[in-house]
């Protein structure tokens, strides 16, 4: 019964500072850049981007007419712009899950990735250079599948791609700045599986030590080979990671020397946890290790919260071992839907401490009223050298500064 106490007495710690940029539905995901070329952080959230330091400012650079309307209890109509999400008492899902920015072109500014709607296309939007209007969309990939893809340099030649899965395989998408404009050359990795629109659970990142890339997934991992000169199919080695969570990460979290993989356990369930990497007799085996369970006595502060759907992977304290941020996802599916929809929706950042060989790590509350998307991301917003969290989902846009 302590456990539950704990869980439900819990308050932010005071660490960050919250703004709100709109509570207006339009993205399930936020993120960060320069898009004016003054130096300092701006947001962007849906078909908007707001000018930083101070996130007052808004700027449309997409088609912002969207009008959801409501009936009240009254009998009565409502109308408000964006999508259905805590403004209303529907469920609504926007055609934006979530966001990056990188100057795709070349030109020295930075662009806007978005990564829409699960099976539909991912576009990149040209950042006019300074000047204000809707910027020209372009089509980077007609079909970006699963809920968690990733957007990084998977191939080691020095620029991101996305990275997904597209038509039952899992693969990534390239670009040439030099032909911007068209569109990406797809990559396939994997024989044909499963793999549709709605997978959870995928990420990026080096398991076995040998300097690539490889992809996660629940179900295991494909090691990257030496050559990917005409696109051979990755190794994949069995594993089972979860029931399908949100992004997935490899990290060495205890400090042995080998790649963990850290990964919530169900997107619209329960858990978060690593799995530590064992070559116990010469093979690779993994143990797990829950951090947050479905009862409050599964972690040490007796923290218990459902369906995190976004996690990020960042050093929050300065301490040089990298942290996880996440939280609940708002609404995921309604009101209604899932476990605990209407559970408070808390943002937390869970600081890794090693201690004789051991790992553990320690829940910090950031706030109780915002959540997470199926994205976030935290980064350095206003220059202070301390890491800050950026989300977007149904209840809006918010940024929170390290204090």
């Amino acid at each position: 019964m302590a456990g539950t106490a704990l869980a439900q007495q819990a308050v932010p710690t005071g660490e960050f500072t919250k703004i709100q940029l709109t509570n207006q539905f339009w993205a399930e995901g936020a993120s960060y850049g320069d898009f004016n070329h003054d130096g300092k952080m701006d947001v962007v959230y849906g078909p908007s981007w707001w000018e930083g330091p101070d996130f007052t400012k808004r700027h449309a650079y997409a088609d912002d007419s969207k009008v959801s309307k409501i009936k009240n209890a009254d009998g009565t109509e409502s109308t408000f712009p964006g999508f259905k999400g805590a403004l209303s008492n529907e469920n609504d899902y926007s055609r934006n899950f979530l966001a990056y920015t990188y100057d795709i072109n070349g030109d020295g500014w930075s662009d806007i990735l978005i990564l829409g709607f699960p099976g539909e296309t991912s576009d990149w939007f040209e950042n006019p250079q300074g000047k204000d209007g809707p910027w020209v969309k372009h089509v980077a990939l007609d079909v970006t599948d699963g809920e968690s893809p990733a957007f990084l340099d998977v191939n080691g030649d020095g620029k991101p791609e996305i990275v997904c899965m597209s038509r039952g395989f899992i693969g990534y998408a390239e670009f040439d700045p030099k032909k911007a404009a068209e569109k990406w050359t797809w990559h396939n990795i994997s024989t044909k599986g499963g793999w549709q629109r709605f997978t959870h659970g995928f990420g990026v990142g080096d398991i076995n030590g040998d300097g690539r890339m490889d992809m996660i997934e629940q179900n295991g991992w494909w090691e990257q080979p030496a050559s990917l000169a005409g696109d051979p199919v990755w190794a994949k080695h069995e594993a089972l990671f979860g029931n399908g969570g949100a992004q997935m990460f490899a990290y060495d979290v205890n400090g042995d020397g080998k790649n963990d993989v850290i990964t919530s356990i169900e997107a619209h369930g329960y858990g978060l946890a690593w799995f530590e990497q064992t070559n116990d007799g010469g093979a690779v085996g993994w143990t797990k290790h829950l951090i947050v369970g479905d009862k409050p006595e599964q972690n040490p502060q007796g923290i218990k919260f459902s369906q995190m759907h976004g996690i990020d992977l960042v050093d929050m304290d300065g301490d040089g071992l990298k942290d996880i941020v996440t939280g609940k996802r708002f609404w995921a599916h309604g009101p209604t839907g899932d476990k605990e929809p209407e559970a408070a929706p808390v943002l937390y950042w869970f600081q890794l401490q090693r201690a004789g060989g051991q790992a553990s790590f320690v829940g910090h509350l950031i706030d109780d009223a915002s959540g997470v998307g199926t994205q976030v991301q935290a980064g350095d917003l206003n220059g202070d050298k301390k890491p800050d969290v950026v989300v977007g989902n149904k209840r809006g846009a918010f940024v929170f500064l390290r204090k």
